[in-house]
Protein backbone atom coordinates (compact mmCIF):
# COMPACT_ATOMS: atom_id res chain seq x y z
CA UNK A 1 0.00 0.00 0.00
CA UNK A 2 1.49 3.33 -1.09
CA UNK A 3 2.26 6.25 1.21
CA UNK A 4 -0.55 8.68 2.08
CA UNK A 5 -3.37 6.08 1.83
CA UNK A 6 -5.50 6.14 4.98
CA UNK A 7 -6.94 2.95 6.40
CA UNK A 8 -9.47 2.25 9.09
CA UNK A 9 -11.89 5.02 8.11
CA UNK A 10 -14.48 2.95 6.25
CA UNK A 11 -18.03 3.17 7.49
CA UNK A 12 -21.54 2.65 6.09
CA UNK A 13 -25.09 3.47 7.13
CA UNK A 14 -28.31 1.68 6.31
CA UNK A 15 -31.63 3.46 5.93
CA UNK A 16 -34.68 1.20 6.19
CA UNK A 17 -38.23 2.45 6.41
CA UNK A 18 -41.72 1.53 5.31
CA UNK A 19 -44.15 4.09 4.00
CA UNK A 20 -47.73 3.07 4.70
CA UNK A 21 -50.25 3.23 1.87
CA UNK A 22 -53.82 3.91 2.87
CA UNK A 23 -56.68 5.16 0.75
CA UNK A 24 -60.41 4.61 0.49
CA UNK A 25 -62.38 3.56 -2.55
CA UNK A 26 -65.96 4.66 -1.98
CA UNK A 27 -69.06 3.99 -4.06
CA UNK A 28 -71.24 7.07 -4.09
CA UNK A 29 -73.78 8.75 -6.33
CA UNK A 30 -74.97 12.24 -7.13
CA UNK A 31 -71.50 13.49 -6.30
CA UNK A 32 -72.26 17.06 -7.34
CA UNK A 33 -75.28 17.51 -5.10
CA UNK A 34 -74.38 20.31 -2.65
CA UNK A 35 -75.26 18.11 0.34
CA UNK A 36 -72.86 15.34 -0.69
CA UNK A 37 -69.56 16.08 1.04
CA UNK A 38 -67.63 13.19 -0.55
CA UNK A 39 -65.54 15.61 -2.63
CA UNK A 40 -64.79 17.80 0.39
CA UNK A 41 -63.74 15.30 3.04
CA UNK A 42 -59.97 14.84 3.40
CA UNK A 43 -57.73 13.09 5.87
CA UNK A 44 -57.71 16.42 7.68
CA UNK A 45 -61.50 16.20 7.91
CA UNK A 46 -63.14 18.87 5.73
CA UNK A 47 -59.85 20.46 4.70
CA UNK A 48 -59.09 23.93 3.39
CA UNK A 49 -61.20 26.19 1.22
CA UNK A 50 -59.47 25.84 -2.16
CA UNK A 51 -59.45 23.06 -4.75
CA UNK A 52 -57.68 22.71 -8.07
CA UNK A 53 -60.01 20.57 -10.17
CA UNK A 54 -58.96 19.00 -13.48
CA UNK A 55 -62.01 17.94 -15.48
CA UNK A 56 -62.37 16.15 -18.80
CA UNK A 57 -63.78 18.74 -21.21
CA UNK A 58 -66.57 16.36 -22.24
CA UNK A 59 -67.61 15.99 -18.61
CA UNK A 60 -67.85 19.77 -18.39
CA UNK A 61 -70.35 19.71 -21.25
CA UNK A 62 -72.69 17.49 -19.22
CA UNK A 63 -71.85 18.47 -15.65
CA UNK A 64 -70.04 21.82 -15.81
CA UNK A 65 -72.78 23.89 -14.18
CA UNK A 66 -73.36 21.27 -11.49
CA UNK A 67 -69.64 21.16 -10.64
CA UNK A 68 -69.37 24.93 -10.36
CA UNK A 69 -72.56 25.20 -8.31
CA UNK A 70 -71.35 22.41 -6.01
CA UNK A 71 -68.22 24.23 -4.97
CA UNK A 72 -69.99 27.59 -4.74
CA UNK A 73 -72.65 26.12 -2.46
CA UNK A 74 -69.94 24.73 -0.20
CA UNK A 75 -67.91 27.96 -0.10
CA UNK A 76 -64.96 26.40 -1.90
CA UNK A 77 -62.77 28.54 -4.12
CA UNK A 78 -62.29 26.11 -7.00
CA UNK A 79 -60.18 26.53 -10.10
CA UNK A 80 -61.71 24.38 -12.84
CA UNK A 81 -59.03 23.32 -15.32
CA UNK A 82 -60.55 21.86 -18.50
CA UNK A 83 -58.60 18.99 -20.04
CA UNK A 84 -59.12 17.50 -23.49
CA UNK A 85 -58.74 13.79 -22.82
CA UNK A 86 -57.28 11.33 -25.30
CA UNK A 87 -54.05 9.39 -25.47
CA UNK A 88 -52.29 12.11 -27.51
CA UNK A 89 -52.86 14.57 -24.65
CA UNK A 90 -51.29 12.27 -22.09
CA UNK A 91 -48.08 14.14 -22.83
CA UNK A 92 -45.27 16.16 -21.32
CA UNK A 93 -46.74 19.38 -22.73
CA UNK A 94 -50.14 18.77 -21.12
CA UNK A 95 -48.46 17.71 -17.87
CA UNK A 96 -46.63 21.05 -17.82
CA UNK A 97 -49.82 22.94 -18.73
CA UNK A 98 -51.63 21.47 -15.72
CA UNK A 99 -48.64 22.26 -13.50
CA UNK A 100 -48.65 25.87 -14.71
CA UNK A 101 -52.33 26.18 -13.90
CA UNK A 102 -51.77 24.67 -10.47
CA UNK A 103 -48.80 26.92 -9.75
CA UNK A 104 -50.92 29.97 -10.60
CA UNK A 105 -53.62 28.80 -8.17
CA UNK A 106 -51.65 27.49 -5.22
CA UNK A 107 -53.29 25.11 -2.79
CA UNK A 108 -52.25 23.99 0.66
CA UNK A 109 -49.85 21.09 0.65
CA UNK A 110 -51.88 18.68 2.77
CA UNK A 111 -55.54 19.67 3.24
CA UNK A 112 -56.55 20.92 -0.23
CA UNK A 113 -56.23 17.93 -2.55
CA UNK A 114 -56.19 18.15 -6.33
CA UNK A 115 -59.33 16.57 -7.79
CA UNK A 116 -59.28 14.63 -11.07
CA UNK A 117 -62.65 14.10 -12.77
CA UNK A 118 -62.49 12.09 -15.97
CA UNK A 119 -61.21 8.90 -17.53
CA UNK A 120 -57.92 7.09 -17.12
CA UNK A 121 -55.94 9.67 -19.08
CA UNK A 122 -57.05 12.40 -16.68
CA UNK A 123 -56.48 10.42 -13.47
CA UNK A 124 -53.09 9.10 -14.66
CA UNK A 125 -51.82 12.56 -15.60
CA UNK A 126 -53.23 14.33 -12.55
CA UNK A 127 -51.78 11.66 -10.28
CA UNK A 128 -48.35 12.32 -11.77
CA UNK A 129 -48.84 16.07 -11.30
CA UNK A 130 -49.82 15.51 -7.66
CA UNK A 131 -46.80 13.27 -7.04
CA UNK A 132 -44.34 15.82 -8.40
CA UNK A 133 -45.76 19.21 -7.33
CA UNK A 134 -44.07 20.16 -4.03
CA UNK A 135 -42.75 16.56 -4.03
CA UNK A 136 -46.23 15.23 -3.45
CA UNK A 137 -49.67 16.54 -2.58
CA UNK A 138 -52.93 14.63 -2.06
CA UNK A 139 -55.28 13.96 -4.94
CA UNK A 140 -58.75 12.52 -5.33
CA UNK A 141 -59.85 10.42 -8.32
CA UNK A 142 -63.35 10.58 -9.72
CA UNK A 143 -63.43 8.20 -12.71
CA UNK A 144 -66.15 8.92 -15.24
CA UNK A 145 -65.40 6.10 -17.70
CA UNK A 146 -65.76 2.35 -17.35
CA UNK A 147 -62.01 1.96 -17.94
CA UNK A 148 -61.30 4.39 -15.13
CA UNK A 149 -63.87 2.78 -12.84
CA UNK A 150 -62.53 -0.78 -12.96
CA UNK A 151 -58.87 -0.15 -13.65
CA UNK A 152 -57.05 3.17 -14.11
CA UNK A 153 -58.23 5.12 -11.08
CA UNK A 154 -58.15 2.50 -8.33
CA UNK A 155 -54.41 1.71 -8.22
CA UNK A 156 -51.42 3.88 -7.39
CA UNK A 157 -49.67 4.03 -10.77
CA UNK A 158 -49.56 7.41 -12.49
CA UNK A 159 -47.98 8.34 -15.78
CA UNK A 160 -47.75 10.13 -19.09
CA UNK A 161 -46.50 9.02 -22.49
CA UNK A 162 -43.05 9.96 -23.77
CA UNK A 163 -41.57 9.56 -27.26
CA UNK A 164 -44.33 7.22 -28.44
CA UNK A 165 -43.94 5.03 -25.38
CA UNK A 166 -46.97 4.54 -23.18
CA UNK A 167 -46.57 5.64 -19.55
CA UNK A 168 -42.80 5.92 -19.90
CA UNK A 169 -42.78 8.75 -17.32
CA UNK A 170 -44.66 8.25 -14.08
CA UNK A 171 -44.64 7.39 -10.42
CA UNK A 172 -46.33 5.34 -7.74
CA UNK A 173 -48.61 7.77 -5.93
CA UNK A 174 -51.68 6.67 -4.03
CA UNK A 175 -54.81 8.81 -4.22
CA UNK A 176 -56.32 10.04 -1.00
CA UNK A 177 -59.71 8.78 -2.12
CA UNK A 178 -61.35 7.23 -5.15
CA UNK A 179 -65.02 8.04 -5.60
CA UNK A 180 -66.90 5.58 -7.80
CA UNK A 181 -70.21 6.71 -9.26
CA UNK A 182 -71.50 4.33 -11.94
CA UNK A 183 -74.19 6.80 -13.05
CA UNK A 184 -71.49 8.66 -15.02
CA UNK A 185 -71.57 5.70 -17.39
CA UNK A 186 -75.03 6.78 -18.59
CA UNK A 187 -73.46 9.57 -20.65
CA UNK A 188 -70.44 7.56 -21.82
CA UNK A 189 -70.19 7.08 -25.61
CA UNK A 190 -70.75 3.48 -26.69
CA UNK A 191 -67.22 2.98 -27.99
CA UNK A 192 -65.74 4.09 -24.68
CA UNK A 193 -68.12 1.79 -22.81
CA UNK A 194 -66.84 -1.17 -24.83
CA UNK A 195 -63.32 0.09 -24.20
CA UNK A 196 -63.81 -0.57 -20.48
CA UNK A 197 -65.47 -3.93 -21.13
CA UNK A 198 -62.14 -5.05 -22.56
CA UNK A 199 -60.54 -4.72 -19.12
CA UNK A 200 -63.41 -6.57 -17.47
CA UNK A 201 -63.04 -9.40 -19.99
CA UNK A 202 -59.32 -9.52 -19.16
CA UNK A 203 -60.07 -10.37 -15.54
CA UNK A 204 -62.74 -12.87 -16.54
CA UNK A 205 -60.45 -14.86 -18.84
CA UNK A 206 -57.32 -14.94 -16.73
CA UNK A 207 -58.68 -15.31 -13.19
CA UNK A 208 -62.47 -15.09 -12.76
CA UNK A 209 -64.38 -17.98 -14.39
CA UNK A 210 -67.66 -17.02 -12.71
CA UNK A 211 -67.34 -13.50 -14.09
CA UNK A 212 -66.76 -15.00 -17.52
CA UNK A 213 -69.97 -17.01 -17.22
CA UNK A 214 -71.84 -13.88 -16.07
CA UNK A 215 -70.60 -11.99 -19.12
CA UNK A 216 -71.79 -14.83 -21.33
CA UNK A 217 -75.19 -14.72 -19.66
CA UNK A 218 -75.88 -11.00 -19.39
CA UNK A 219 -72.89 -9.03 -20.64
CA UNK A 220 -74.71 -7.75 -23.71
CA UNK A 221 -77.74 -6.61 -21.73
CA UNK A 222 -75.50 -4.80 -19.22
CA UNK A 223 -73.82 -2.96 -22.08
CA UNK A 224 -77.26 -1.92 -23.36
CA UNK A 225 -78.23 -0.57 -19.93
CA UNK A 226 -74.75 0.98 -19.56
CA UNK A 227 -74.27 -1.00 -16.34
CA UNK A 228 -77.12 0.77 -14.57
CA UNK A 229 -79.05 -2.39 -13.62
CA UNK A 230 -78.39 -4.85 -10.79
CA UNK A 231 -76.45 -7.27 -12.99
CA UNK A 232 -74.27 -4.43 -14.26
CA UNK A 233 -73.60 -3.26 -10.71
CA UNK A 234 -72.54 -6.78 -9.71
CA UNK A 235 -70.17 -7.02 -12.68
CA UNK A 236 -68.60 -3.69 -11.72
CA UNK A 237 -68.22 -4.72 -8.08
CA UNK A 238 -66.65 -8.10 -8.90
CA UNK A 239 -64.28 -6.43 -11.36
CA UNK A 240 -63.10 -3.85 -8.83
CA UNK A 241 -62.65 -6.49 -6.13
CA UNK A 242 -60.78 -8.77 -8.52
CA UNK A 243 -58.45 -5.99 -9.65
CA UNK A 244 -57.73 -4.92 -6.08
CA UNK A 245 -57.01 -8.51 -5.07
CA UNK A 246 -54.11 -8.44 -7.54
CA UNK A 247 -52.96 -4.86 -6.96
CA UNK A 248 -52.93 -4.56 -3.18
CA UNK A 249 -50.33 -7.27 -2.37
CA UNK A 250 -48.06 -5.87 -5.09
CA UNK A 251 -48.79 -2.14 -5.19
CA UNK A 252 -45.24 -1.13 -6.08
CA UNK A 253 -44.77 -4.01 -8.53
CA UNK A 254 -42.01 -5.67 -6.53
CA UNK A 255 -43.15 -8.88 -8.20
CA UNK A 256 -42.95 -8.39 -11.99
CA UNK A 257 -44.93 -11.50 -12.93
CA UNK A 258 -48.37 -9.88 -12.82
CA UNK A 259 -51.63 -11.58 -13.75
CA UNK A 260 -53.17 -8.22 -14.66
CA UNK A 261 -50.53 -7.79 -17.38
CA UNK A 262 -52.60 -10.21 -19.45
CA UNK A 263 -53.50 -8.30 -22.59
CA UNK A 264 -50.69 -5.80 -22.01
CA UNK A 265 -47.82 -7.47 -23.86
CA UNK A 266 -48.58 -6.63 -27.48
CA UNK A 267 -51.17 -3.92 -26.88
CA UNK A 268 -48.79 -1.09 -26.02
CA UNK A 269 -47.37 -0.86 -29.55
CA UNK A 270 -50.84 -1.21 -31.07
CA UNK A 271 -52.29 1.54 -28.90
CA UNK A 272 -49.44 3.96 -29.56
CA UNK A 273 -49.47 3.39 -33.33
CA UNK A 274 -51.24 6.49 -34.66
CA UNK A 275 -52.45 4.86 -37.88
CA UNK A 276 -54.37 2.16 -36.01
CA UNK A 277 -56.47 4.57 -33.91
CA UNK A 278 -57.11 2.12 -31.06
CA UNK A 279 -58.30 2.90 -27.58
CA UNK A 280 -56.55 1.14 -24.72
CA UNK A 281 -59.24 -1.49 -24.15
CA UNK A 282 -59.53 -2.19 -27.88
CA UNK A 283 -55.80 -2.88 -28.10
CA UNK A 284 -56.03 -5.07 -24.98
CA UNK A 285 -58.76 -7.19 -26.59
CA UNK A 286 -56.60 -7.84 -29.66
CA UNK A 287 -53.65 -8.67 -27.40
CA UNK A 288 -55.76 -11.09 -25.32
CA UNK A 289 -57.03 -12.92 -28.38
CA UNK A 290 -53.52 -13.32 -29.77
CA UNK A 291 -52.32 -14.51 -26.36
CA UNK A 292 -55.17 -17.01 -26.18
CA UNK A 293 -54.26 -18.35 -29.60
CA UNK A 294 -50.64 -18.80 -28.50
CA UNK A 295 -51.86 -20.56 -25.36
CA UNK A 296 -54.00 -22.90 -27.47
CA UNK A 297 -51.14 -23.56 -29.90
CA UNK A 298 -49.02 -24.58 -26.89
CA UNK A 299 -51.77 -26.88 -25.56
CA UNK A 300 -52.26 -24.68 -22.49
CA UNK A 301 -55.82 -23.78 -23.51
CA UNK A 302 -58.37 -26.19 -24.95
CA UNK A 303 -60.03 -25.52 -28.27
CA UNK A 304 -63.40 -25.43 -26.52
CA UNK A 305 -62.22 -22.65 -24.19
CA UNK A 306 -60.64 -20.77 -27.08
CA UNK A 307 -63.95 -20.93 -28.95
CA UNK A 308 -65.84 -19.70 -25.86
CA UNK A 309 -63.53 -16.71 -25.58
CA UNK A 310 -63.83 -15.80 -29.25
CA UNK A 311 -67.60 -16.33 -29.14
CA UNK A 312 -67.93 -13.97 -26.16
CA UNK A 313 -65.94 -11.28 -27.99
CA UNK A 314 -68.41 -11.59 -30.86
CA UNK A 315 -71.41 -11.51 -28.49
CA UNK A 316 -70.17 -8.38 -26.73
CA UNK A 317 -69.35 -6.79 -30.12
CA UNK A 318 -65.87 -5.78 -29.05
CA UNK A 319 -63.88 -3.99 -31.73
CA UNK A 320 -61.59 -6.17 -33.86
CA UNK A 321 -58.44 -5.10 -35.69
CA UNK A 322 -57.31 -6.66 -38.92
CA UNK A 323 -55.37 -4.21 -41.04
CA UNK A 324 -52.02 -3.17 -39.64
CA UNK A 325 -51.60 -6.19 -37.39
CA UNK A 326 -47.95 -6.85 -38.13
CA UNK A 327 -45.92 -9.57 -36.33
CA UNK A 328 -42.82 -7.35 -36.41
CA UNK A 329 -44.63 -4.56 -34.59
CA UNK A 330 -45.93 -7.04 -32.02
CA UNK A 331 -42.43 -8.37 -31.41
CA UNK A 332 -41.19 -4.82 -30.84
CA UNK A 333 -43.85 -4.45 -28.16
CA UNK A 334 -42.84 -7.78 -26.61
CA UNK A 335 -39.20 -6.68 -26.49
CA UNK A 336 -40.15 -3.39 -24.83
CA UNK A 337 -42.28 -5.21 -22.27
CA UNK A 338 -39.39 -7.57 -21.60
CA UNK A 339 -37.24 -4.59 -20.61
CA UNK A 340 -40.11 -3.36 -18.45
CA UNK A 341 -40.22 -6.77 -16.77
CA UNK A 342 -36.51 -6.72 -15.99
CA UNK A 343 -35.24 -8.69 -18.98
CA UNK A 344 -37.68 -11.60 -18.79
CA UNK A 345 -40.85 -11.88 -20.88
CA UNK A 346 -43.12 -12.99 -18.01
CA UNK A 347 -46.08 -13.17 -20.42
CA UNK A 348 -49.29 -14.30 -18.70
CA UNK A 349 -51.25 -16.87 -20.71
CA UNK A 350 -54.55 -18.58 -19.83
CA UNK A 351 -54.55 -22.23 -18.83
CA UNK A 352 -58.26 -22.74 -19.20
CA UNK A 353 -60.69 -19.96 -18.38
CA UNK A 354 -59.90 -18.62 -14.92
CA UNK A 355 -56.36 -19.96 -14.60
CA UNK A 356 -52.98 -18.84 -15.88
CA UNK A 357 -49.25 -19.39 -16.20
CA UNK A 358 -46.29 -17.26 -17.22
CA UNK A 359 -44.05 -18.02 -20.20
CA UNK A 360 -40.73 -16.55 -21.22
CA UNK A 361 -39.98 -17.94 -24.67
CA UNK A 362 -42.45 -16.44 -27.16
CA UNK A 363 -40.79 -15.87 -30.53
CA UNK A 364 -41.60 -14.45 -33.95
CA UNK A 365 -42.90 -17.81 -35.20
CA UNK A 366 -45.42 -17.99 -32.32
CA UNK A 367 -46.64 -14.48 -33.02
CA UNK A 368 -46.81 -14.96 -36.79
CA UNK A 369 -48.88 -18.13 -36.43
CA UNK A 370 -51.22 -16.38 -33.99
CA UNK A 371 -51.69 -13.41 -36.32
CA UNK A 372 -52.50 -15.75 -39.22
CA UNK A 373 -55.11 -17.60 -37.17
CA UNK A 374 -56.57 -14.34 -35.88
CA UNK A 375 -56.92 -12.82 -39.35
CA UNK A 376 -58.58 -15.97 -40.67
CA UNK A 377 -61.04 -15.79 -37.77
CA UNK A 378 -61.76 -12.14 -38.53
CA UNK A 379 -62.39 -12.94 -42.18
CA UNK A 380 -64.89 -15.62 -41.19
CA UNK A 381 -66.78 -13.54 -38.62
CA UNK A 382 -66.60 -9.87 -39.61
CA UNK A 383 -67.40 -8.07 -42.80
CA UNK A 384 -64.61 -6.08 -44.47
CA UNK A 385 -65.90 -2.70 -43.27
CA UNK A 386 -65.68 -3.85 -39.64
CA UNK A 387 -61.95 -4.65 -39.73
Amino acid sequence: MGPGVLTGFQKSWQVRTERPVSYDIVCSHDLFHPDNDALLVTKDERGGQRRFVVVDSQILVNYGDAIENYFLANNIDACIHSFDAGETNKSVSQYLAVLEGLDAFPINRRNEPIIAIGGGVVTDLVGFVASSWRRGVPHINVPTTLMGYVDASIGIKTGINFKQHKNRLGSFSSPERVLLDHTFLKTLPHRHLLNGVGEILKLAIIKEPELFSTLELCGSSCIKTQFQDKAGWEILSVSVESMLAELVPNLFETELARVVDFGHTFSTALEMHDDLDLLHGEAVVVDMLLSCIIAWQRSLLSRDDLDRIFSLVLTLKLCPLGEGLDPGLLMQSLTERQHHRNGVQRVPLPMGIGSHCFVGNIGLEDVSRAVKFYKEWLKSNYSADEN
